[in-house]
């Protein structure tokens, strides 16, 4: 489940005389295209498995996935701040005097944050971690509809087939290939849809403030403020499910080889290969999901569902 990624130099914000300077760029070598590729696909498989594993804790332990939300935004949001304070303490300390910032901090958190892990959540309860993931991808689309209304220009012929393709997939995972029912939940559709919709708006509501304070200080304080809203609807000290010694090491996982491991390698990939190669790298995501859901979650796929599988993924590398 991706968390929002460093943007690139367009996008920056001006720099207050009081952020420090970032380091020089180079260019790329092809050490680091190898380093950077194998970390971030190792990220993708590590955010496909979590998929799996969030499914697998809300079916075998009856987690809610309000309350795996709200203990996982907690406890990996401040995880993250620790290595932001230990790493970027400047940055840090900066973000939190930065009062101008606070309303634009709150709102994304809300959208980018909590909505983004609560619907990606509650997608995987309604249907399976292959198609909530494979569904989260149609992001790509809303960012291409935001990307062609602020440029004022049509999609490209690649990104119209992408386009196509992804609509196309779409409607097979939904039918099941018969056009007169669904054989996709709908409460499991719209959540899947949402999610797209607001992981589209985490790649680009917090830009400026991931380019003045960093990507680790934004996200950690995004997960934490998300985490807090939901605590007095969850009161998840008070309807924390029955774990035995595995549900707990499947909560350690989502929290820390899910979440904060794969956010971590998939930035330090990024910022070594790239972002176009980290996209296309990141389809390993959606696969790992669906073979992990088969292997481990006993889900069922039809031809028909992989077949929509399919044209949503290779709709990611013709709208890029």
């Amino acid at each position: 489940m991706h968390i929002s990624q460093e943007s690139s130099n367009d996008e920056a914000a001006p720099q207050s005389a009081s952020t420090p300077k970032r380091a020089p760029t180079f260019e790329r070598t092809p050490r680091d295209i190898l380093i950077g590729g194998a970390l971030v696909l190792v990220g993708g498989l590590l955010w496909g498995a979590n998929a799996t594993v969030s499914k697998i804790l809300m079916g075998a332990y009856h987690a809610d996935p309000l309350w795996i939300a709200c203990v996982r935004e907690l406890v990996a949001g401040v995880i993250i701040l620790v290595c932001s304070a230990v790493f970027t303490p400047r940055l840090l300390a900066g973000a939190m005097r930065d009062r101008a910032s606070y309303p634009r901090l709150l709102a994304c958190s809300l959208i980018c944050v909590l909505l983004v892990q609560v619907s990606y959540l509650k997608a995987i309860d309604w249907t399976n971690s292959g198609t909530a993931t494979v569904l989260q991808t149609l992001n790509l689309l809303f960012v291409l509809a935001i990307v062609c209304v602020r440029s004022q220009r049509l999609p490209r012929i690649k990104e119209s087939v992408g386009v196509a393709l992804a609509f196309a997939g779409t409607v097979l995972i939904a039918t099941g290939g018969d056009l007169t029912q669904l054989s996709l939940l709908l409460p499991g559709l719209m959540w899947g849809l949402a999610d797209a919709m607001s992981t589209s708006l985490m790649a680009i509501a917090p830009l400026a403030l991931m380019n003045r304070w960093g990507n680790f200080t934004i996200n950690g304080i995004m997960f934490v403020i998300s985490g807090i809203v939901l605590l007095p609807f969850v009161r998840p000290w008070a309807t924390a499910p029955t774990f035995d010694a595995l549900g707990w090491a499947l909560m350690a996982f989502t929290i820390i080889g899910g979440t904060f491991a794969a956010f971590w390698l998939f930035l330090a990939g990024t910022q070594r290969c790239g972002a176009m190669r980290a996209t296309m790298l990141g389809t390993s995501e959606p696969v790992t999901a669906t073979i992990t859901g088969v292997l481990f979650a006993g889900a069922v796929f039809t031809p028909t569902d992989l077949a929509g599988f399919a044209m949503i993924i290779i709709m990611v590398f013709l709208i890029k």
